[in-house]
């Protein structure tokens, strides 16, 4: 196919006469760089890859795909791998990068390229802030599109993806649609956890929420000592009010320049730590977990919003890796027991990653304008990240799919469909990541507004009329 678009030279030129953008071939200056993802050990080779600067270059884009029989993909920041072959038409949207913050509405629209530190950024000299992840990287558009877990205010305010106002797509057939809670209800719901299934979005209106600082950090224990810092870290959110977002995390790091010099090769605890409320009443809160053990590392103390991105310390460098997440309840005494012997310091872990990200509080809510993604009666996500190309990940993977053998007692319905690796994309797996009820209504969705099926190389929902029922 490359061949094929070399030879059609000059359709590939007229393309290229009707995009604002960039038309990028295999072995063009800007082409790797085009296609490059945060995961490099997913292979990205694009027969032609179009980098849009705005919603005509996407229709015109799916346009040339349709008459050249191309399947299609979509990249926004490249956080969430887009998997494109030479039978495929990669668009990428990191151009569409405007921010127009209304601190009257207290509202953010941004195009589909835009990272989240933009928009911290942008909003924070209006005394404003919005649900974002962990790290200031991550594109605004693929986050809220697989929910939106925010690691500084999940609990306090709920999933990203229901405090989306708008969105502006491009569907299938080619159409700019405009999607809210009145103008294209169907879509406006389904988008928001539909990740690329639906169409490629090229801007998204949402909340923000009026917070200027946190009472945030990290404390790192010994992992020698995990199974003291896991019982008090249970404790903590069994009580924990809902201005309290938490994670932990079990970290087997292998000595590699994308984590910081005092963790390389060791094995360590951290727990992630962002409150809104003062010093005071988080130190009251964390005073049993700081005496559980030894602390390496205390970084927790007030901080501006804009710094949020000192909690996780999140790699800013690419890095191959491999990941799978599972969905738990509360951490009851025989789950501490179950994870400890599974992940604890005796334990043979090949996982470099495996992390805890507490739910609950407003995550647990479903407002009149819920969108489809969201875990509401999961109560932690379970994160397993190990780094390496396949070859290398290979004996983790097999590790990953023994330890949620282990855990199936405590499994609970649906994934987080951010934390979806690659290895979990096939169609039953997909299926499992949703209730039955939210799966059967995404593929009406998908057959109403893709019934091809154009947009497949993604978290792919099948596009069906009838129900888990038949009907």
């Amino acid at each position: 196919m490359v061949n094929a678009m070399n030879n059609n030279s000059a359709e590939i030129d007229d393309l290229a006469g009707r995009v604002a953008g960039v038309v990028l071939l295999p072995g063009q200056d800007g082409y790797a760089e085009e296609c490059a993802m945060y995961n490099p050990a997913v292979a990205n080779n694009p027969a032609v890859v179009v980098g849009a600067a705005g919603p005509a270059d996407v229709q015109a884009a799916l346009a040339f795909a349709k008459a050249h029989d191309l399947a299609v993909a979509i990249m926004n920041t490249g956080h969430t791998s887009a998997v494109a072959d030479d039978r495929t038409l990669l668009i990428t949207t990191r151009r569409m990068d405007e921010v127009v913050i209304d601190p009257s509405a207290r509202r953010a629209r941004v195009g589909a390229g835009v990272r989240w530190q933009q928009v911290v950024d942008a909003a924070a000299p209006h005394g404003l802030a919005p649900l974002n992840g962990s790290s200031p990287l991550v594109g605004v558009v693929g986050y809220t599109l697989g929910g939106g877990l925010s690691a500084t205010m999940g609990r306090k305010f709920g999933w990203s993806s229901d405090h989306v106002t708008a969105l502006d797509v491009v569907t299938a057939d080619g159409t700019l649609r405009h999607a809210d809670a009145e103008t294209e209800p169907e879509l406006f719901w389904a988008l928001r956890g539909s990740k690329s299934n639906l169409g490629v979005v090229t801007a998204i209106e949402f909340e923000l929420f009026p917070v200027t600082r946190l009472y945030g950090g990290v404390l790192i224990f010994p992992g020698d000592q995990a199974e003291a810092v896991l019982r008090a870290y249970a404790d903590l959110t069994a009580q924990a009010p809902d201005e309290l977002t938490t994670s932990i995390a079990f970290m087997r790091l292998p000595d590699v320049p994308v984590f910081p010099e005092p963790l390389r090769g060791t094995f360590t605890v951290h727990v992630r730590v962002s409150f809104l409320g003062s010093a005071d009443d988080a130190n009251t809160l964390l005073k049993p977990l700081r005496a559980a053990a030894p602390v390496v590392i205390d970084t927790v103390a007030d901080m501006p919003y804009t710094d949020f991105a000192a909690i996780y310390s999140d790699p800013e460098s690419p890095a191959p890796f491999a990941e799978s997440t599972l969905s738990l309840p509360p951490l009851t005494p025989d789950l501490v027991t179950a994870l400890i012997e599974a992940i604890g310091p005796q334990a043979d872990v090949p996982a470099n990653i495996i992390e805890l990200r507490h739910l609950g509080g407003a995550l647990h809510d479903t407002p009149a304008n819920a969108g489809a993604a969201g875990l509401r009666e999961a109560e932690f996500v379970l994160w397993v990240v190990t780094v390496g190309v396949p070859e290398q990940t290979a004996p983790a993977v097999h590790w990953m799919g023994e330890l949620f053998t282990g855990l199936k007692p405590w499994a609970l319905e649906g994934k987080h469909l951010n934390f979806i690796g690659q290895e979990d994309l096939g169609p039953e797996a997909v299926r499992a990541a949703y209730p039955a009820q939210t799966y059967d209504r995404l593929a009406r969705a998908k057959a109403a507004y893709d019934p091809t099926n154009v947009f497949h190389l993604n978290h792919n929902i099948v596009p069906s009329v009838t129900d888990a029922e038949g009907r």
